[in-house]
């Protein structure tokens, strides 16, 4: 079985799969902070006593807080099972969350007023970089009429045209991502620097 969640943003996400893809459990929750709080009752609820062999992490772009939470999460649950552990690309999540009839562009809330946007195809492919962009910036560098995400609203209005979606991702849609976009290192993604630097020895 596999186990697959995202905290990146401000919904908690976790689903279970068999060993065919299918769902066999999910929840969602709007929690906005407080992750670390109630990600590990959530999973131990939806788990009911059945240990995964497999995890997958959402990685980012998002709250830094949350993705942090999520990967440390992962790494102990992969070492307590002994399971295998991936990461997913949360924008990709984000984006099958849509439905798959025209290419959709997602938008999540970053730091400074920013959003982290990216546009996929029908398959979930991307067809830009991962970008960290001031609203107008973002504007001029989407071309899909669907956004989708938290950011969706910010990024239509600068643009002045589309169709803005406002959404989570939720992790019941992992077997929707191409497999490249579920392969990932379970590394955070953050797009951008964090604002707090360490400092270097002296």
């Amino acid at each position: 079985m596999l186990l697959a969640f995202d905290t990146s943003t401000a919904a908690c996400t976790a689903a279970l799969f068999d060993t065919d893809g299918k769902c066999v459990a999910c929840k969602d929750e709007m929690i906005g902070r407080g992750h670390a709080e109630r990600l590990v009752p959530m999973i131990a609820e939806m788990l009911d006593g059945r240990t995964p062999d497999s995890v997958l992490v959402g990685v980012g772009p998002g709250s830094f807080t949350g993705i942090r939470v999520g990967i440390a999460a992962a790494h102990g649950f992969a070492i307590g099972w002994s399971a295998k552990l991936a990461g997913m690309s949360s924008l990709a999540l984000l984006a099958a969350s849509a439905p798959s009839d025209v290419d959709v562009a997602t938008a999540m809330l970053g730091g400074h007023s920013e959003l982290f946007v990216q546009q996929f195809d029908m398959a979930i492919r991307p067809d830009t970089a991962l970008l960290n962009l001031r609203p107008a910036e973002a504007a001029a560098a989407i071309s899909s009429c669907r956004v989708i995400g938290p950011g969706a609203a910010a990024l239509v209005e600068a643009r002045g045209w589309g169709e803005a979606i406002e959404a989570w991702p939720s992790a019941a849609n992992a077997f929707r991502l191409p497999l490249v976009l579920r392969q990932f290192p379970a590394d955070p993604v953050y797009a951008r620097a964090p604002d707090a630097q360490v400092r270097s020895a002296a």
